[in-house]
């Protein structure tokens, strides 16, 4: 256990979390949130909410736990590695893996093959001695995602995605004719009221999420799109296309019956550029669709012919 004492400067009248965020920049906004959570967090020898604003001059402790090992098994499993250096990959994940165990999913995931993959560079910065997961796709979508080595690369990238200046993009089918050729949708979406697996519309309890979308080519009952996130919400594109009338071909969850036979939705993530962590240079890579979704589109330029 490591315990941090300083005294609070100017606080700018800012929630002790925030405060915290942001005079720590080893640690991320969440950790702080989960550390205060659990009582970790002190001001003038008292426990603290996340939502308690401090005085200038206060003293503040801080007990931080050690990184705990969590309890996944390493497998080999073969990975797609589109980059990788001392501190971080970029990995094109396959349709039907989980990024992270959960129930119903303790393995075959990217963290079971990242343990077997990197063993000894894995990043504790959440308080779990995991192998760097920055961001997730669904289990059904397949694409690039970033994995950090140490948790200055973590660092540096989270603050990335925080700030929306990750570069994302994303191929899909939608099911209909859309009749503009771009446009963008703006809707919070958050946990469905009735439904917990699955996430919807709704400005209650809900998040902000932007999503930017471009006709790429046009088939009979169908369009093929780009979509570039702003923001990166569960589920994202395919309950804004969705509610937008134009559900994603193969999704099970918030599409229509289709009759193609697939195994999940043709959602892929196709592009994704950043700042890299150490040299500061602009990185962009992209991989092309998968084969089973490139054979519905040849399918479809068949009919059309």
């Amino acid at each position: 256990m490591e315990t941090l004492s300083f005294q609070i400067e100017d606080t700018r009248n800012l929630r002790i979390d925030k405060y915290l965020a942001e005079k720590l920049e080893d640690y991320t906004r969440s950790r702080i949130q989960k550390l205060i959570e659990d009582g970790n967090v002190t001001v003038a020898g008292s426990v603290v909410k996340p939502n308690y604003r401090p005085k200038t001059g206060d003293w503040v402790e801080i007990a931080v736990p050690k990184a705990r090992e969590i309890d996944i098994e390493a497998e080999n499993i073969p990975l797609d590695i589109v980059y990788e250096d001392s501190c971080m990959l970029v990995v094109n994940k396959p349709q039907g893996m989980v990024v992270h165990p959960a129930a119903g999913n303790y393995s075959g995931t990217l963290v079971n093959a990242l343990l077997h993959y990197c063993p000894d560079t894995l990043s504790g910065i959440n308080g779990e001695k995991r192998p760097g997961i920055l961001h997730r796709i669904d289990k059904d979508t397949s694409g690039l995602l970033l994995v950090a080595k140490n948790d200055t690369a973590h660092r540096s990238l989270s603050e990335q995605i925080k700030a929306h200046s990750l570069t994302r993009e994303y191929r899909a089918l939608v099911h209909g004719n859309i009749k503009s050729d771009s446009g963008t949708i703006d809707a919070p979406i958050g946990r469905h009221p009735s439904d917990r697996k699955k996430m919807t519309i709704t400005d209650k309890n809900s998040r902000s999420a932007v999503t930017h979308w471009r006709v790429i080519e046009r088939f009979s009952g169908y369009t093929y799109i780009s979509c570039r996130l702003e923001t990166g919400r569960t589920h994202q594109i395919r309950v804004h296309m969705s509610k937008n009338g134009h559900p994603i071909v193969g999704d099970k969850t918030y599409g229509i019956k289709d009759k193609f036979n697939l195994k999940g939705q043709l959602l892929h993530a196709c592009r994704i550029g950043f700042i890299h962590p150490e040299s500061g240079e602009y990185m962009e890579f992209m991989r092309d669709v998968p084969d089973y979704f490139q054979e519905v589109l040849d399918k479809l330029r068949r009919r059309a012919i």
